[in-house]
């Protein structure tokens, strides 16, 4: 597929005729939002095989080949014309597919209220096919050792009819957040602890989990060890019944670094211990800060490139935000973003009339606008191209796959390029 960026005044009749496609087709597999305004900077996935490129100033056949990874000789005979042939500038190639590569992919699905919406489990049908894992979120451990379980509703028969391993995921939430108190119980008093572990196998068994999957977040840093003894304890127990076991870890620098959410997290040992990590590279840009990009490329790529030097690059799975936030400007501390899906976003410009920039060194979209009420606004999400970036990045660091955060927001372009660049990996039982 390739990835075009709307220009001033573009219609989706003349894109549809340049790559030589149709309106309908570019509207259903994008689910456009704003067919008759579209908005500068938007950006719309051609579904194509392949990709069209066109000759720019200084191009050559050699440079273009090596730009897609293509020999000379087969770009030149995919597009008839000989290897020596002058290229004019403006001159369209055709650019084949390149081989997909095997990868998996999570998504977690955090049902709230007292029932599931009907939305929410659309979403997780929708997904599933793209899906290696699909993750309720979550099971709450109790100080007791006991277990408060997250709505479930349709979620094991949809993750069984698609193939999907279904993880469990185990936080040490309690009512104000994730609690140290909580962990330090759960990872030194033997008797709870041994209770706990057994209360997972029992719900695992119950519902049909086959990953045990580990958020435990601002642990203290005196229970780094007590965790990583904990994990070897629960991995020995769950190989028996055929289980895999995974951890949540938070996006780390260096081995050394200082923070609650960080010094409890031993990325050397997760990666001796478990089946696979996933690493929440998400969230420079949250609801409670400053407006900024909520994955930039940049940090991403640091923490991923410190995470393989010390675990297998097979073991790590990049965590990737589906949403992006509408922050209210001037910024107060002590305020919350909206949270907004990349529709929503795209929406948003169309109303307000506001080109979408792209940050290429967050590779980032965003945008200002000032509402009806005369307040500024600045807004970042997720697009092709962003999302793109990280499909890169992945390949490029050849990691074990990617995970969500989290359905029931809409991202269309994200399933098609998903499909587009990777054979997703499933796990039938």
């Amino acid at each position: 597929m390739q990835i075009h960026v709307v220009q001033r005044n573009q219609t989706l009749t003349v894109i549809a005729q340049t790559y030589g496609t149709t309106v309908n087709a570019l509207i259903e597999t994008n689910e456009i939002p704003n067919p008759n305004n579209l908005v500068p900077g938007q950006t719309i996935v051609i579904p194509i095989i392949g990709s069209f490129y066109w000759v720019q100033p200084g191009d050559s056949l050699w440079s273009i080949s090596k730009k897609f990874n293509i020999s000379v000789q087969e770009l030149a005979a995919v597009n008839r014309i000989s290897v020596n042939q002058p290229l004019q500038i403006g001159f369209r190639l055709y650019i084949p597919p390149r081989p997909k590569v095997r990868a998996e992919f999570n998504a977690y699905v955090e049902p709230r209220g007292t029932s599931v919406s009907p939305e929410l489990e659309s979403s997780a049908r929708k997904a599933a096919p793209y899906l290696t894992y699909l993750a309720p979120f979550s099971f709450q451990a109790l100080r007791d050792g006991t277990l408060k379980e997250p709505l479930l509703n349709n979620f094991p028969a949809i993750a069984r009819a698609n193939n999907n391993v279904l993880m469990m995921v185990i936080t040490n939430q309690e009512a104000d957040g994730f609690s140290d108190e909580l962990g330090r119980i759960l990872l030194n008093d033997i008797a709870v602890q041994d209770r706990f572990i057994n209360n997972i196998v029992d719900a695992a068994k119950k519902y049909g989990f086959r990953d045990i999957h580990f958020d435990f977040e601002y642990l203290r840093p005196e229970d780094r060890e007590a965790y990583n003894r904990f994990l070897r304890k629960t991995r020995d127990r769950f190989k028996r019944e055929g289980w895999l076991i995974s951890t949540a870890l938070a996006p780390k620098t260096s081995a050394e670094q200082k923070g609650r959410w960080y010094e409890a997290h031993d990325y050397k040992a997760h990666g001796e211990i478990v089946d696979f990590v996933v690493i929440m590279t998400y969230e420079w840009g949250y609801s409670g800060g400053p407006p900024m990009a909520v994955s930039p490329i940049g940090p991403v790529r640091e923490v991923l490139e410190y995470a393989i030097t010390e675990m297998p690059s097979s073991k790590i799975v990049m965590g990737q935000n589906l949403y992006g936030y509408d922050w209210t400007l001037p910024f107060v501390q002590g305020t919350t973003a909206k949270v907004v899906s990349p529709q929503q976003a795209i929406q948003l410009a169309a109303q307000h009339n506001v080109p979408i920039q792209y940050d290429y060194q967050a590779q980032a979209p965003h945008f200002n606008y000032v509402d009806q009420d005369g307040k500024r606004h600045e807004v970042w999400f997720e697009d092709a191209r962003s999302i793109q970036a990280k499909f890169n990045l992945m390949k490029e660091l050849r990691l074990r796959g990617m995970s969500y955060w989290k359905l029931g927001i809409a991202f269309p372009q994200n399933w098609l390029l998903l499909v587009d660049n990777f054979e997703v990996v499933k796990r039938p039982t």
